[in-house]
């Protein structure tokens, strides 16, 4: 999961435990609040009971011949207020919940009693609210509640996502500039424009980083060089020494043999140090990639020159190409050993009978090129091994450098050609070369 989305999950986490604290107090909450209003909305109407008394009398209400008591209540019986007079030893001033009986039905009312004189005469005032009323209050008042957290917690969530997102993106502007690079000397090193300074300091960690191996890759390929050039050198001399011998007519053929065998070890030796260089000079971009060429005809010369070998070893190289792709802005000789050292390398490594299939298509906008043998495939492990230098995928073969395929890769990341490999044991291999910016 992305660290923006594991930030706003964690926000979002906190706020549904708190919402959750909140809603197990909820009711009690919203019960004692809502009474609270109640109760002050009993006592304002007491006060204007007590206002209109003192403004017109009691006499509108009970009178001398009339009953002891005056009832007044709404239509749905919800609110009520009562005048009757008392004889009482103490004054009252209380709320409580009690029942009364209005036209025959019992209703429990939150009720607030208050006495006071007229003239004398104790009266006791009664101003109820039906508790039915303020359950159903309650009820809504837990609703609007619940669907406001709901609402708010929402919203505070995308705005979450949205915030880390902002304050993340040089974050990702990084992690971009990371991203598949085939060389330290290609890492864009333009200061990343933020306020946040832990992302300045790995920003200018990371250049300092790519600095530092860029400078010992071009070390290390200086040394490479220097080496190859150095070997070259013995090299030819002992190939011709050998070649002059191998002409001497006064050389027995015991020697000859041997002699022949060293010429095919200093032979081997020799393309290794060739393979040496040219990797070197790939990755430090001696070659120019200014030509213009099919695919297509590439992989053709390819098979011509190879199936002779195939078919010696008993092995089918078959070809479909129903699409061409012409590569722009390539070097074609390093194409063609790209191409021809996985292809002679699914031939050397597939039994017989086997079967190796050259392919090239269009694929969604792309232009893909696959490579499959039916060989014996590779375990994980082999495959995380594959494209390291001086590692033979058969270590039981003689023949090769085992540099083969580094070389492969060191041309198709120069050429940023992507390679997937899919492989299993006793199941094949399968090379494909995804070209890039092909529309």
């Amino acid at each position: 999961m992305r660290l923006k989305f594991k930030l706003a999950l964690s926000n979002l986490i906190s706020k549904l435990a708190f919402a959750g604290l909140f809603l197990l107090f909820m009711p009690n909450i919203i019960e004692r609040i809502n009474l609270r209003h109640i109760d002050n909305d009993l006592m304002n109407k007491r006060e204007q009971v007590i206002s209109l008394i003192s403004d017109v009398g009691i006499e509108p209400f009970i009178t001398s011949d009339s009953a002891d008591a005056f009832g007044s209540y709404d239509i749905l019986k919800e609110e009520y207020v009562s005048l009757e007079k008392a004889s009482l030893t103490e004054d009252l001033n209380q709320i409580e919940v009690a029942p009364r009986l209005i036209e025959d039905e019992e209703i429990d009312y939150r009720v607030l009693k208050y006495s006071f004189m007229v003239d004398g005469q104790t009266f006791i005032l009664e101003v109820g609210r039906s508790l039915h009323s303020i359950t159903d209050a309650e009820k809504n008042t837990r609703k609007v509640i619940l669907m406001f957290m709901i609402f708010i917690i929402s919203i505070t969530f995308l705005t979450d996502i949205l915030y880390n997102n902002i304050l993340l993106r040089p974050l990702e502007i990084i992690k971009n500039k990371l991203k598949k690079i085939p060389d330290p000397a290609l890492f864009d090193k333009t200061p990343v424009k933020t306020t946040t300074s832990d992302f300045l300091r790995l920003d200018n960690a990371l250049t300092e980083l790519m600095d530092n191996i860029n400078s010992l890759f071009q070390k290390e390929k200086e040394i490479t060089v220097n080496i190859s050039h150095e070997l070259l050198t013995p090299i030819s001399v002992l190939r011709s020494k050998l070649e002059n011998l191998l002409i001497r007519e006064d050389v027995g053929d015991d020697v000859q043999n041997k002699i022949g065998e060293s010429l095919k070890t200093l032979h081997r030796l020799q393309t290794l140090v060739n393979s040496l260089l040219m990797i070197a000079r790939i990755e430090s971009h001696q070659y120019l990639r200014e030509e213009s060429f099919s695919v297509k005809e590439v992989l053709q010369d390819i098979i011509s020159e190879i199936k002779p070998i195939a078919e010696d070893a008993g092995i089918i190289l078959k070809q479909e190409m129903p699409d061409d792709l012409q590569y722009k802005d390539a070097n074609r000789s390093l194409i063609f050993s790209m191409f021809y050292n996985v292809i002679n390398n699914a031939v050397r490594n597939t039994p017989s009978p086997g079967e190796v299939l050259v392919r090239c298509h269009k694929n969604q906008g792309g232009f893909i090129v696959m490579i499959s043998d039916t060989g014996k495939g590779m375990t994980e492990e082999q495959k995380s091994k594959l494209f390291s230098r001086f590692r033979m995928k058969d270590k039981s073969s003689t023949d090769g450098t085992g540099i083969g395929l580094a070389i492969a890769k060191t041309i198709a990341d120069f050429h940023k050609i992507e390679v997937i490999v899919t492989s299993e044991p006793s199941k094949g291999t399968s090379f494909s070369f995804i070209f890039p910016g092909i529309s």
